[in-house]
């Protein structure tokens, strides 16, 4: 068994297609299929059902197929520490955030970690805290940026809190609010709301804020992302809360203050046991420059 004849099943499998897959591998079709025939004897089964219209995984290979890509990862994990031996950086890097993080420029983060590493490939997720959290925690994604309700903190994973941030409301131009200066939640709670997605974190600090003061409110619309939570507020069909350091990148729309905002925490967070070579050098641009040792460790070493 070849690592290559793993990349070429890993290949055929995600293009459903031998041709693409060849395409996607940079050799002849003929040669592609000769390979995975080979694993497929070694193996004494087939891994996938071939017909004139379609490629399907069988069984076989969907067994197959996991324990394919852990041994790719592995084989290309290797190969970045051993880069890293020597003083360079190879790789992947994911990273994940947020619609609304705002505590770090991940953009002009991304392109001082590309000028200093262009050898590394660089992949961008974008979700909810909890999804992302889970991510980190089984290693599909090596850094990521959350935001969370004061009540609750990233578990299973390694946690540094970066900043601290309140709600504003988010009207339309033409609003009745927008000329106000400020407002509290007892007058949002008789507008019409949109929010992200019931269950997710970035929900749960508004309505655990409106629950404590014994409101209810109307969340007409769910979205995932903040650039439609804009847009529909700038049609003026709704209002939304976001975090105040955000508020700057929105456009087509006014923001005021809560008086009674609720809060919630920015935090980066990075697989405890064993960061990437690409990770301990993207952390170390956000000023964490040793992601191998526990946050609980580096706080007790700072307060020294």
């Amino acid at each position: 068994m070849e690592l290559q004849q793993l990349r070429y099943v890993v290949a055929v499998a995600e293009t459903n297609s031998f041709t693409r897959a060849a395409e996607r591998c940079h050799v002849v079709q003929s040669a592609l299929s000769h390979q995975i025939a080979r694993l497929e004897r070694e193996l004494g089964a087939r891994l996938f059902e071939r017909t004139s219209r379609r490629v399907r995984l069988t069984p076989a290979g969907a067994a197959f197929l996991p324990a394919a890509r852990q041994c790719l990862d592995a084989a290309e994990r290797a190969a970045a520490e051993v880069a890293a031996a020597v003083g360079e950086v190879r790789g992947r890097l994911a990273v994940g955030l947020i619609p609304t993080v705002s505590a770090v420029d991940v953009p002009a983060t991304l392109r001082e970690f590309r000028r200093r590493h262009p050898h590394v490939r660089i992949g961008l997720r974008v979700g909810a805290s909890e999804d992302l959290a889970v991510q980190v925690e089984q290693g599909t994604i090596d850094v990521a940026f959350l935001g969370l309700p004061t009540t609750a903190r990233p578990r299973g994973v390694a946690v540094q809190e970066l900043a601290r941030d309140r709600l504003v409301a988010v009207v339309a131009p033409d609003h009745p609010l927008a000329g106000e200066s400020a407002v509290d939640l007892r007058r949002l709670s008789s507008e019409v709301f949109v929010d992200l997605p019931a269950g997710t974190a970035g929900r749960a600090q508004s309505d655990q804020a409106f629950a404590a003061a014994g409101l209810d409110r109307d969340v007409a619309f769910e979205v995932t992302t903040a650039d439609y939570i804009t847009r529909l507020v700038g049609q003026d069909l709704c209002v939304a809360m976001l975090p105040a350091a955000f508020a700057p990148q929105l456009s087509g729309v006014v923001t005021l203050a809560i008086d009674d905002a609720p809060a919630r925490v920015e935090y980066v967070v990075w697989n405890r046991f064993s960061p990437t070579p690409a990770a301990t050098a993207f952390l170390s641009l956000i000023d964490i420059p040793h992601p191998h040792q526990p946050a609980d460790d580096r706080a007790g070493d700072a307060a020294h």
